[in-house]
């Protein structure tokens, strides 16, 4: 399964990294429209998985892909 977040801010990262964490999903997608935001925050979250024993892939982007089993989009 592949779960798109929209939106890569404290919330919307924290969402993927607690999807990544109880492995909820074979890939977790982080998008958000600012460049360089999902990026940097899915590169935390992949940096953590060897400390928090997890083997989820994480990826980043700025375009919605429809091929996501899942898309989460947080409003605030």
């Amino acid at each position: 399964m592949k779960i798109t977040v929209v939106g890569a801010g404290n919330v919307g990262a924290t969402c993927a990294n607690v999807i990544a964490h109880n492995e909820l999903a074979n890939e977790v997608i982080l998008l958000d429209i600012k460049e360089g935001i999902a990026e940097g925050k899915s590169l935390d979250i992949w940096q953590t998985a060897p400390i928090n024993l997890y083997d989820r892939s994480e990826e980043h982007t700025s375009e919605l892909q429809s091929h996501s089993d899942l898309v989460c989009r947080l409003l605030l």
